[in-house]
Parts: C-alpha cells; structure tokens; sequence
C-alpha cells in the first residue's frame, strides 16, 4: 500500500516582503504585478472579482493595466490575507474600513449603548478620555 502524505497547516505565516520597490511607471500588466507581488495572474484576476477597490482598466485590445494604486492596493490585499491571516470577507472589510477617512474619532470607535443610565456612563467616561488626551 503506498505511503499517504500527511496533509498539515502550514505552522507559522509566511513571511511577506513588505518592502517591495514599486517601480515609477503609469501603468503596469498584469505579469508584472504578479512578480512584484510574487503571486499567480489568475489570483490577481479573482482578487479582482472579490475586491470592489481592485479595478485595473482595460487597454484597447482588453489587456488589464494596473496602476500605482492598483499595485499598492494589491500589496495590501496580499498582506492582508498571507500575512494577517484574514479570510477574503475580513480583508474586504478591513480595506472598506481604510477608504472610509481611516481617522475615525476615539469617541466614535466607542460602541453605541441604550438607555439614559449607559449613555450617562458613556459620555463621562467620553469626558475623561477627552481630559486624558489633553494631558498627553
């Protein structure tokens, strides 16, 4: 009987070059991103069908041309999901998050709370946040 391959997880994340030069150019095919991202084309292309942000435009001749932001965007996925772990649902998420200001106030990160009793509780504690950040 032949030896069965023992199927395991991969025990620690892969390790993903961050610090990949971009290089000055406007546009860029999709081979060439697959390299600077070190990825398959068909992962680009499905990247692109689950990632609303990710739109290459279309040469004449129906070539996908990526841009700047497009390479970038495509980096962040990449971390993203290889290197943060995060299922295709949480990075679309996380990046939704990003192109929403990013900045979000302290107080608005706060969860909303029901009741006269809460809210009080939450606007005092608001106020000592507020009277924290001042003396930092």
């Amino acid at each position: 009987m032949p030896k069965r391959r023992e199927m395991r997880r991969n025990p620690r994340p892969r390790e993903i070059s961050s610090s990949v030069e971009i290089p000055e150019k406007r546009y860029f095919r999709i081979g060439e991103v697959s390299e600077l991202a070190e990825t398959k084309p068909y992962v680009l292309r499905y990247w692109e069908t689950e990632f609303p942000t990710l739109k290459p435009v279309k040469s004449p001749t129906g070539h996908r041309l990526y841009r700047r932001e497009d390479v970038e965007m495509v980096m962040a996925i990449k971390r993203l999901l290889y290197e943060q772990g995060f299922t295709i649902e949480g990075a679309r998420k996380r990046l939704a998050e990003g192109s929403n200001g990013g900045g979000a106030k302290s107080s608005d990160a706060l969860p909303k709370v029901a009741g006269a009793p809460l809210r009080a509780i939450q606007h005092e504690l608001e106020a000592i946040l507020t009277m924290l950040s001042r003396q930092c």
